[in-house]
């Protein structure tokens, strides 16, 4: 059994959105779980599950529908991109071997070099260090591109040398499950979410295992600390949510609400207040995913 989330640079047009999810639910055997869509960052991140041939097929289903609609040469979100179908975490069950799901990983890469779109494998499945980490691949963005791929060390795992002019590039993978966790600031100024940010994210030697953006939310009139901890069981979302709290309350600003993107582990919400969180959530984003986190490399 196979979890895959991909994210896909469109958060705004609902009829092309359900195309996508078309593109997926028509494929037998695979279980549809959620969608989560964000206008200010145009993205969306889906999530379903199926034995291994049935999620190779619906991704790459899906992977045909985005090349066919979205054009990155008019897209402008906050959320950092390199690609149309931007990203493809493959979450692999205890049942499923790691080589079944690098198989699975190296065969939808082979597809999507075909249809004329570079790919670079991340986390599990990346082919050097340099590639493990997401933010690394995304640096320099969608238009970054031509620059870094110019680099020899930065050739394309499978697929053409060049991004493609209108789709990028795609980033594909192995990884735990993780938490997409954001938290809003009552401003519209985006000083505090960066400064805030750029404290608490393990890069900048702050929590461990914590990635942080900060980011304007302009169709709100807010802005956002945006997170993925990737490694929930170690840095919790209450230590992460009190964390933002003292730096937001340390600059004078108030945190008006929190939210949690695509499906979320139950057991990162074992003990949480979702109220003191201002965190809403549907019923289909939480799911039983500890026998997702199966590799080693989680423990």
């Amino acid at each position: 059994m196979l979890l895959c989330e991909p994210n896909i640079c469109e958060g705004r047009d609902e009829g092309r959105i359900d195309r996508f999810v078309g593109a997926v639910i028509e494929t037998p055997g695979i279980e549809f779980l959620h969608r989560s869509s964000d206008p200010d960052h145009h993205r969306t991140v889906l999530a379903y599950r199926g034995d291994c041939e049935s999620v190779l097929k619906a991704t790459t289903s899906l992977a045909t529908s985005v090349f066919a609609e979205i054009d990155l040469r008019d897209h402008r979100g906050e959320h950092p991109r390199v690609g149309a179908l931007d990203v493809v975490p493959f979450v692999r069950s205890a049942e499923t071997t790691e080589d079944q799901a690098l198989e699975v990983c190296h065969q939808f890469g082979a597809s999507v070099g075909q249809m004329g779109v570079p790919v670079f494998y991340y986390e599990r499945a990346a082919t050097s260090d340099k590639r493990v980490a997401l933010p690394r691949i995304r640096a320099g963005e969608f238009e970054g591109l031509p620059d870094k791929l110019a680099d020899l060390e930065w050739k394309p795992d499978t697929g053409p040398a060049r991004g493609h002019h209108a789709c990028g590039v795609c980033v594909a993978g192995i990884r735990n499950p993780l938490v997409r966790f954001n938290v809003n600031l009552d401003t519209k100024d985006q000083a505090p979410a960066k400064e805030i940010a750029s404290r608490i994210r393990e890069s900048g030697g702050g929590l461990p295992h914590l990635r942080a953006l900060g980011i304007g939310l302009s169709r709100r009139g807010l802005t956002q600390v945006s997170m993925n901890l990737t490694r929930y069981y170690t840095t919790g979302i209450g230590v992460v949510f009190e964390r933002v709290s003292k730096e937001a309350e340390a600059l004078g600003i108030n945190i008006v609400g929190s939210e949690l993107i695509g499906p979320v582990p139950a057991s990162a919400l074992k003990g949480l207040d979702l109220g003191v969180l201002k965190v809403k959530l549907l019923e289909d984003q939480i799911l039983d995913l500890d026998a997702y986190d199966s590799s080693e490399t989680s423990k």
